[in-house]
């Protein structure tokens, strides 16, 4: 019997050793729910529009707002109308923010974000990205860096359509651009070529 009482009491001063562990989480700074190899798909009419990848998403609750974070990083793939790849985003973590309380949602990149536009061959990189779905469109006030094959860019703040179709760059400055062409490359007409000039002996 006091063998039994002593497991009892054991048990009772167990759970309430959880419970107390219990009582100091911070559920606001506890994910709900954490995802692994996340692999996600987004259709239109039966065709592709977007696939979103990353190696942890968690997610967060409370009173006012729910959010996902992407610790790991964030990959989104956007097709065009015709289901081309289009449109490549990478960065080195993500947020995305919704609230409870007033009708507010945006996702936020940060962290060597890097846009490139495929079809345009044209790269933009920054440090932080926001999306605004209801817009339709991707911006920043952060510096800003825009590549094509032939320019270079540079300037604070940045906006554009969500496919990064046409970037506009806010406050630019000491821009200039690439040139490709070596200046000391020959050229030589294959059909009218008759050889070099030989030394007269």
């Amino acid at each position: 019997m006091i063998a039994t009482a002593s497991a009892v009491a054991f048990i009772v001063y167990s759970c309430n050793k959880k419970l107390s562990e219990a009582a100091n989480l911070d559920l606001s700074e506890t994910p709900v729910q954490t995802v692994d190899s996340l692999f996600m798909t987004q259709t239109k009419n039966g065709g592709l529009k977007m696939r979103v990848e990353a190696d942890v998403m968690e997610r967060y609750e409370n009173d006012t707002c729910s959010f996902e974070l992407f610790p790991k990083g964030l990959h989104v793939f956007a097709y065009s109308e015709d289901d081309k790849l289009e449109t490549v985003l990478h960065s080195n973590n993500a947020k995305h923010f919704k609230s409870k309380t007033v009708e507010m949602e945006y996702w936020s990149a940060f962290g060597n974000v890097t846009v490139q536009n495929i079809a345009r061959q044209q790269t933009l990189e920054t440090d932080t990205l926001y999306w605004d779905q209801a817009k339709q469109e991707i911006y920043t006030d952060c510096y800003v860096r825009m590549f094509t094959p032939d320019d270079f860019m540079q300037g604070y703040g940045m906006r554009s359509d969500e496919m990064a179709r046409n970037s506009v760059l806010y406050r630019p400055f000491n821009s200039y651009v690439y040139v490709l062409q070596d200046s000391t490359k020959v050229v030589i007409d294959s059909v009218n070529f008759i050889g070099p000039l030989l030394k007269k002996r």
